[in-house]
């Protein structure tokens, strides 16, 4: 098979033929159709994520289909198509997984980062974490739906029942989790880059009621706040942003330190809570709402071959929505 391989951090992604993998008992061997590319990708390939299984292949907004089962497995056929998420090892036994917290199993493993993932042709996954794709979707729109629609979708749970949401950092999670927050009667206020017009403008015609720079005040108070752009000091911008009892929600898997902030802007009850990971009740319920909104996924795809690219463009803010790998064949 065809990969794009990361060695070590902050270095690019290299371009390396190796052998297909074979399904062991109770996985499946995927042919991956396209694969999403996530902010996390680049938390790993900068090195600021650091418990990545080097060489790995990055990637875990996978959709494909099966080309093999491994012993055991029943929930799935050849040539169905799936998709395989961000969670791809719980140990089951843990106390977190015998709470139903299994986002927060201490023997987790997570695809592109300890498992190999979909920047390629092929992967191999436990078929227990992985999920239908509905129909409604073509491949490369459905790739963003496994991590930034799965991600947005919890931060949104833990987010309560705000009326008034900020979203802070106008990106893939932002695009999709702004489509169900509306389908659900809230009022979203996008706070973007400082001067980012394209992504205010972007943010309008997903149904923000206020787009505006993340340096400025929210038009009024906001009831929550969910932090999807990785950058400590919009935590007191947000805390300043919410009602008394409100909250702050960070959707990012890593976070530029958190500058010092007077307590009077946290007093009154606010609350700062972080999102880890993803359970598949998470997968199950978004899977099933995601075509009923209908939540439409904006995409940039790119040929595997080009994943530097992919990442440099998101690193630079120069996407609409989210950027999708395609794989070439193998020749």
């Amino acid at each position: 098979m065809r990969a794009m391989l990361l060695d070590r951090p902050n270095t690019p992604l290299r371009v390396a033929d190796l052998p297909t993998p074979e399904p062991g008992p109770g996985e499946v061997l995927v042919r991956v159709t396209a694969c999403g590319v996530c902010r996390t990708d680049l938390h790993i390939t900068d090195g600021e994520l650091t418990e990545a299984k080097l060489p790995i292949v990055p990637g875990h907004e996978i959709v494909g289909r099966i080309e093999a089962c491994g012993a055991g497995v029943e929930r799935f056929r050849e040539g169905e198509r799936i998709g395989i998420p961000w969670l791809g090892f719980t140990c089951g036994t843990c106390a977190y997984c015998r709470r139903g917290e299994e986002n927060l199993c201490d023997h987790a493993r997570f695809t592109g980062y300890q498992i190999d993932g979909g920047y390629a042709t092929h992967t191999v996954a436990d078929a227990r974490y992985c999920f239908p794709i509905d129909g409604a979707y073509d491949d490369a729109e459905a790739a963003p739906l496994l991590c930034a629609g799965l991600i947005g979708y919890r931060s949104l749970r833990l987010a309560g029942d705000a009326e008034r949401l900020g979203i802070y950092g106008f990106g893939a999670a932002a695009h999709i989790v702004a489509q169900v927050a509306r389908h659900q009667g809230r009022r979203v206020y996008a706070f973007t880059r400082p001067g980012d017009a394209d992504a205010q403008d972007f943010a309008r015609e997903l149904g923000a009621v206020w787009a505006g720079g993340s340096d400025g005040p929210a038009p009024e108070p906001l009831d929550a706040a969910i932090l999807f752009a990785p950058v400590g000091a919009l935590v007191p911008a947000a805390l300043r942003a919410v009602r008394k009892g409100g909250s702050v929600v960070a959707g990012g898997i890593h976070m530029s330190d958190i500058p010092g902030f007077p307590y009077r802007i946290l007093w009154g009850e606010r609350s700062v809570r972080s999102v880890a990971n993803l359970t598949r009740r998470d997968a199950e319920e978004f899977l099933r709402l995601a075509p009923r909104v209908p939540v439409r996924t904006q995409v940039t795809r790119y040929a595997l071959t080009a994943a530097n690219d992919a990442l440099a463009d998101l690193r630079a803010g120069r996407l609409r929505g989210a950027a999708v790998l395609m794989p070439e064949p193998v020749q």
